[in-house]
């Protein structure tokens, strides 16, 4: 099972440099104002999501693994791992709002500014943090 952990903490590495890096490239998108800047962030973005959501598909296959190898049997009495499969679910939300932002900057509409990405970018930080207390110190 180590290795099967092992593998879910790399790929989970690789999602969430994309879930930090994607959002900070929407600040840079919304402040763009010429066409060829423009255009370079659509690639920049559609290449980033591609390998973020490569990342969060086999964050997701080790962690199922993990969940039904080792957790399935004692799920109910670990409110931690309860939590934390919480806050993985609002965090594959969070990938579909990227999904759905960049959408929008594909098609040249998008309706927020440079600010609302500043704020936006911050959420798999926090999701980060909460999620590696609960791995590691499992407080409950």
């Amino acid at each position: 099972m180590l290795w099967i952990k092992a593998f879910h903490v790399i790929f989970m590495v690789t999602w969430f440099a994309g879930l930090f890096y994607l959002p900070r490239l929407y600040v840079y998108h919304a402040e763009t104002r010429d066409t060829a800047g423009n255009e370079r962030f659509k690639i920049m973005e559609r290449k980033l999501f591609a390998i973020m959501t490569i990342g969060a598909g086999f964050t997701l296959l080790f962690g199922l693994w993990l969940l039904f190898g080792w957790h399935l049997a004692s799920l109910p009495d670990e409110k931690w791992l309860q939590l934390k499969l919480v806050l993985v679910a609002l965090l594959f939300g969070y990938h579909y709002l990227c999904w759905r932002l960049m959408l929008d900057f594909r098609a040249d509409r998008n309706r927020h500014g440079h600010v609302f990405y500043r704020w936006f970018n911050e959420f798999p930080a926090l999701i980060l943090i909460l999620v590696v207390i609960l791995a590691v110190v499992r407080p409950f």
